[in-house]
């Protein structure tokens, strides 16, 4: 079944394909959420209150986008107002140097035995918020910079430093675990988007 279609049979009141449109943009939600809530009983809270204000919404879709491009935006929103009502929200630091600093250790000799996809997974965790947010969007969502900007509502070239500040974060930390060659190649798949 297709958005459109499922859009209408949920208007004409069939929960079942509520239910559908759940089970097809779970992962999408919780994976966006994730990136700005860490604790898994206020994730699953807020994931929640995204399908609460999606069923309440659904009427006022009008296809200006793709129907994941509006779910993760309104993922992002209130992730982002969750934040601000009850945590303190971080700001992205502009001195790169102190996410540098608190990216957590990890020394060469323990290469051998480390996950590197789960090393990589919680450097990006340690990264200021808004700096994980884009990263995950258009590396590992595959959100184009111009929906990226829909979600979040940042222009396209603070999307585009974010991205560059995060990845230059991250090649920092891993140039000392992954020999020349990998990083190149790793920094070439990136630059191929």
């Amino acid at each position: 079944m297709n958005d459109t279609e499922l859009i209408s049979q949920i208007l004409n009141g069939n929960m079942n394909a509520f239910t559908f449109l759940v089970n097809r943009y779970q992962k999408l939600v919780v994976y966006i959420t994730g990136r700005l809530i860490q604790r898994q009983d206020e994730l699953e809270d807020v994931c929640q209150e995204v399908f609460i204000k999606v069923y309440q919404n659904l009427g006022k879709y009008r296809n200006e986008c793709k129907l994941s491009t509006w779910i993760a935006t309104i993922a992002y929103n209130t992730g982002i107002n969750y934040l601000r009502k009850f945590k303190k929200f971080d700001e992205v630091n502009p001195d790169d140097s102190v996410a540098l600093r608190n990216l957590s250790d990890f020394g060469s000799k323990n290469y051998e035995t480390a996950d590197l996809h789960r090393y990589i997974r919680d450097q990006i965790e340690l990264l200021p918020v808004h700096y994980r947010t884009v990263i995950t969007l258009f590396h590992l969502q595959e959100f184009s910079y111009q929906e990226i900007e829909q979600i979040t509502g940042m222009p396209e070239g603070t999307v585009k430093s974010y991205l560059f500040r995060a990845k230059a974060l991250l090649k920092e930390k891993l140039k000392d675990i992954v020999d020349e060659n990998s990083l190149k190649m790793v920094e070439e798949i990136s630059n191929e988007k």
